[in-house]
């Protein structure tokens, strides 16, 4: 077993399950999501019809791309509650799909990363300098489905 799983593509084999454009559909707050990227660009804009037109996108990228509108201000807590939102729909996501929770919590101890140079936050930034908030969010998905048995 390898010490460092990197992904960032919904088609890297054979961990693409991980990236946020994976198309593993989310129920979440009464409501479904096509993607977990749906759901995290969405909740920048909850309770608002933003929120509804993200939910509604075509794609993932369509999504992300919505959410990242500079031209629309997300919600004033954001920065304060982005990690817990993304927290939220990783362990949806692996909660309500076995074949993608298996694969999970058969990388052990691993380190997962995002490998990114497009983001130095959810990502390593290419070289690792990046914080990897998504990868460390998937870690710690992976601890508590484990300790759940």
């Amino acid at each position: 077993m390898t010490d460092k799983i990197e992904f960032y593509s919904r088609n890297d084999r054979p961990y693409g399950c991980f990236s946020n454009f994976a198309p593993y559909p989310v129920r979440l707050r009464g409501k479904s999501w096509p993607t977990s990227e749906h759901y995290f660009q969405a909740q920048k804009f909850s309770g608002t019809p933003r929120e509804h037109e993200i939910r509604r996108a075509r794609t993932p990228r369509r999504a992300a791309r919505l959410g990242r509108d500079r031209r629309h201000r997300p919600r004033r807590d954001w920065e304060r509650v982005k990690d817990s939102v993304m927290y939220d729909v990783v362990l949806a996501k692996f909660e309500q799909h076995a074949d993608i929770r298996e694969r999970l919590l058969s990388t052990g101890e691993a380190t997962i990363v995002e490998h990114t140079a497009n983001d130095d936050y959810w990502g390593d930034g290419g070289d690792g300098s990046g914080r990897n908030m998504l990868g460390r969010i998937l870690m710690r998905v992976r601890a508590e489905l484990g300790r759940r048995g």
